[in-house]
């Protein structure tokens, strides 16, 4: 069944008009019709709702059913170096379908990448829509926050709101390793457990920054004895997440 989120609330008559883009979609993609029943987000709450009307715009209807939540029990944001080519993308999308709560991008020591902040809004859109589709198409009931890039002293400044800061560290994959699972332990008996997991580009992280993240309280930890790709270690730390806890 198809899923669409929203920003307008439902009136008191449980009814909400769906326009511009969902509702082309609605009725031209999936051609929909009245009557047909579709999921509705609003407010990370999933609506099952009936099709009143079909025309530019959608007319539904809350049936009085909810659709339970996937979302995992922990917040975990993805920190990353600004990676090359379409790998941000990639990120979005996958990291959307693993649970990631929000994508940081930051400027690394090490990355090659120079992110152009004429482009900026344009890439943070497109990024925004791949995880909006990503959510509807995986069934979440909200869409992962697409940070604008951070400078690294600005990522460091985040730290005070979460309860644990995690930095994937190549060097300790080469000697004795920290395994991850034990490091998860330490955020099982907090209320909110909100993770930071932050990962370097294609170059990984440089030895000065993983001294200032330490500096700042975030744990080094190796994601075992492989070294991953920089678009493959996020989705690694949400699949070992997601099998931790959910």
């Amino acid at each position: 069944m198809q899923r669409y989120f929203v920003d307008e609330p439902f009136n008191e008559q449980k009814q909400l008009t769906i326009t511009g883009e969902s509702a082309r979609h609605i009725s031209k993609v999936m051609r929909i019709q009245k009557g047909d029943k579709i999921i509705v987000v609003q407010k990370e709450i999933a609506y099952l709702c009936t099709i009143l009307s079909v025309g530019q715009d959608v007319l539904v209807e809350q049936t009085g059913e909810t659709i339970p939540s996937p979302e995992m029990p922990i917040q975990v944001d993805i920190a990353c170096g600004l990676p090359k080519g379409d790998k941000l993308e990639f990120i979005a999308q996958k990291g959307t379908e693993l649970g990631m709560h929000a994508l940081i991008p930051f400027v690394a020591e090490r990355s090659i990448v120079k992110w152009d902040e004429k482009k900026s809004d344009k890439k943070i859109q497109r990024l925004s829509k791949i995880a909006q589709e990503a959510a509807e198409q995986s069934h979440r009931t909200f869409v992962p926050i697409i940070s604008p890039p951070l400078s690294f002293k600005q990522l460091l400044e985040t730290f005070p709101s979460y309860d644990a800061v995690f930095v994937a560290d190549e060097e300790e994959a080469k000697g004795k390793r920290t395994r991850f699972a034990d490091q998860l332990k330490k955020v099982y008996d907090s209320e909110s457990k909100c993770i930071l997991f932050i990962f370097g580009p294609e170059g990984g992280i440089s030895r000065k920054e993983i001294e200032l993240l330490k500096e700042h309280g975030a744990l080094s930890v190796a994601l075992g004895p492989r070294i991953l790709r920089a678009e493959t270690a996020p989705l690694y730390v949400l699949s070992a997440i997601s099998y931790e806890f959910e």
